[in-house]
């Protein structure tokens, strides 16, 4: 249930992605003087967006909740949603009753725009599809086999659903909007609950869920919308956001400069970067996750009071009245074209506010990393890796290669078929869903050559591999589906890999490296995937791009083109082993935004183009479109000298020269 509930808070992301783009219209709209034929167009095309969040979270989790994220799912949702909303509409309910309009319960009134709605059609929809998307049908009706099939079932689904909605929606609706008038009758307490279970649940990922109670029409509160549209009353609609300004622009980076503080001298350097990155994604944007994530579990006290301080702020802000709006995040964006609303109250104060829980960010996460001797990033002590791998017991054929026989001790290390939920992989990561992880041999999955590990929870695993990982996932899959036995898991140490010697690279040879593509140059250290930042992979270098063409950034030779079309692999001709990665986390969306242009076995120079990448796509699915270069083979470079990070650079400009052993 929690993986499942994880799986729709993700999946509410992307409908919730359209929000900025409302915002901006209505913002701007409202910037501008209001007898300006612009400015009404403005914000009418805004509040068009806001007032079919239902249909858009029907589609959103229609679309994230199935499997293979398929347009088909989509349309279901949509079908799903216009049924219920078109047959209980007031007119048809007065109609089935055989009653005057007028008669007809309120609650029908509010069951077309309601969130809940949305959410209930999308799941399923979603539901429908896994199920049946794959159907055959006799020959006479083969047509409406396998896709086709789900969104009528949707509508048949749906027209049962629709009748037990005719009956128990009156109470149902009156129980939400009790809800609602509860919270909102707690007044300023209300909106400080809200804010504390809003951070304590997003290590859960359940705070989605919470989310839309307070923000949307789902119990009667619908706080974004209210705001957008210029409705409620001024100090109030906004309370469930106005708090969280301060904390995301002044709270949270003050807590970041504590843990810098108290990091150890020799880890500052890379504290720092950390923490700076945070700091300002969660002042500019709202994007608070960097920060949380950096020490949400390794140092959980410090995450409560760090609850504790949200639900004070929101508290505080409503209490004193102090509105303002956002429709992606509390950070100075949506705060400048939220302050301009007519029904923002005092939203200024809120700066005021944010520099006092600056003071208190700060001394209390100070206090409290001393106190406790919290292990915040930087204050960890400098150890080898003390787990060894341990190697594992397999049956070998002459048909294994080295990326079968590698799936087969990962397989073992893992527990085998009976353990397996999920099989899935990104461009250096296996990405596992497993019955329960704390049955997993670490030192034999280390055995088997992985790069590294992270237990994310009690049945989700992530397993470093590399750029081959493809291969590995490919061949775990195979065996999870024939059920293939389990290997014997022996304590013998594991072989250490050979390291590179001169016979594999030129050595002593220079290799000069370029930017693929334009925009802001960052260090491999400032990439917000910790895979690239902590170089579990090998060092290099990033763009935030501006353009969407990405260029070799050496000359050399194609390599790899993933299927998923997000990386490309060059080997140059000194040896060394490149990784062009193109965008965060874009494994999963299965090669649509980008065109690749180049294929395996051709030669490149710098500057040639490999591929180009819809950047408004990419961001659109709430991935990053940060483009990463990384040596893969790290050990056949002796030194690398980089001419200065943190700029803004053209495309094919000289970044770094590495010089080989």
């Amino acid at each position: 249930m929690k993986s499942y509930l994880q799986r729709m808070g993700r999946s509410l992301q992307l409908p919730v992605a359209v929000l900025p783009a409302a915002a901006l219209l209505v913002g701007i709209g409202h910037w501008l003087p209001a007898k300006w034929a612009v400015a009404q167009f403005l914000q009418a095309g805004g509040n068009a967006i806001l007032g079919q969040l239902a249909l858009l979270f029907a589609v959103g989790l229609a679309l994230g909740m199935s499997k293979d994220k398929d347009g088909a799912a989509a349309l279901a949702g949509v079908v799903a949603y216009f049924v219920p909303v078109s047959v209980l509409a007031p007119a048809s309910v007065a109609l089935l009753k055989n009653i005057k309009v007028t008669q007809v319960d309120p609650s029908f009134s509010a069951l077309s725009g309601n969130v809940f709605i949305g959410i209930i059609a999308g799941l399923i929809a979603a539901s429908l599809y896994n199920r049946f998307h794959e159907t055959k049908l006799p020959m006479a009706l083969s047509f409406f086999s396998g896709k086709r099939l789900v969104p009528i079932m949707s509508a048949l689904v749906m027209l049962f659903v629709t009748v037990l909605l005719l009956f128990v929606w009156p109470p149902v609706y009156e129980a939400l909007v009790a809800f609602g008038k509860f919270f909102v009758g707690l007044g300023a307490v209300g909106a400080g609950l809200y804010g504390f279970f809003n951070r304590l649940l997003i290590p859960t990922g359940l705070h989605q869920a919470l989310n839309s109670v307070f923000w949307f029409n789902v119990a009667g509160i619908n706080d974004i919308g209210k705001f957008w549209a210029n409705q409620g009353v001024k100090g109030v609609t906004g309370m469930y956001m106005g708090g969280f300004f301060p904390v995301m622009m002044f709270g949270l980076p003050a807590g970041a400069l504590a843990i810098y503080r108290n990091a150890r001298p020799e880890r500052k350097k890379e504290t720092a970067s950390l923490m700076m990155a945070g700091a300002f994604a969660a002042f500019f944007t709202g994007v608070t996750e960097p920060l949380e994530f950096s020490f949400m579990f390794v140092a959980w006290p410090l995450y409560v009071i760090h609850a504790v301080f949200t639900g004070l702020s929101l508290a505080f802000a409503a209490f004193m009245h102090w509105t303002a709006g956002f429709t992606f995040s509390a950070g100075l964006v949506d705060f400048v074209l939220s302050s301009r609303m007519p029904i923002a109250n005092m939203p200024y104060m809120l700066i005021v506010q944010g520099l006092v829980m600056a003071v208190i960010y700060y001394f209390g996460f100070d206090f409290a990393i001393k106190k406790f001797n919290l292990m915040t990033p930087g204050r960890e002590p400098i150890e080898a890796d003390a787990a060894e791998g341990v190697d594992v017991a397999i049956d070998t054929d002459d048909s294994d290669d080295k990326y079968s026989i590698q799936a087969k001790k990962i397989y073992a290390a893992i527990g085998g078929k009976d353990n397996i939920t999920a099989i899935d992989n990104c461009t250096t990561r296996l990405r596992l869903q497993l019955k329960d992880t704390d049955t997993i041999n670490k030192g034999a999955i280390k055995g088997a050559g992985a790069i590294g590990i992270n237990v994310l929870d009690k049945s989700n695993l992530q397993i470093v591999i590399g750029t081959e990982v493809q291969f590995v996932a490919d061949a775990l899959t195979k065996l999870d589906k024939e059920g293939a036995p389990v290997g014997k898991i022996t304590t013998t140490a594991a072989p250490t890999p050979e390291p590179v010697t001169s016979a594999d690279v030129n050595s002593g040879a220079v290799d000069t490296f370029y930017t693929p593509t334009a925009g802001q140059l960052l260090a491999i250290e400032d990439v917000k995937d910790p895979t690239f930042s902590q170089k579990i992979l090998g060092d290099g270098y990033a763009v935030e791009p501006s353009d969407g063409k990405v260029v070799s950034p050496v000359d050399g030779e194609i390599m790899t083109v993933f299927p998923t079309k997000h990386a490309i692999g060059i080997k140059t001709d000194d040896g060394l082993e490149i990784l062009v990665h193109m965008g965060l986390d874009t494994v999963e969306l299965k090669g649509e935004p980008f065109t690749v242009n180049v294929s395996e076995g051709q030669k490149v120079r710098h500057g040639d183009l490999l591929a180009t990448a819809d950047l408004q796509a990419i961001n659109h699915s709430g991935k990053g479109t940060t483009m990463i270069v990384i040596i893969t083979n790290m050990p056949a470079v002796g030194y690398m000298k980089f001419d200065g990070l943190a700029r803004q650079v053209g495309t094919d400009e000289e970044v770094v020269k590495v010089i080989l052993k």
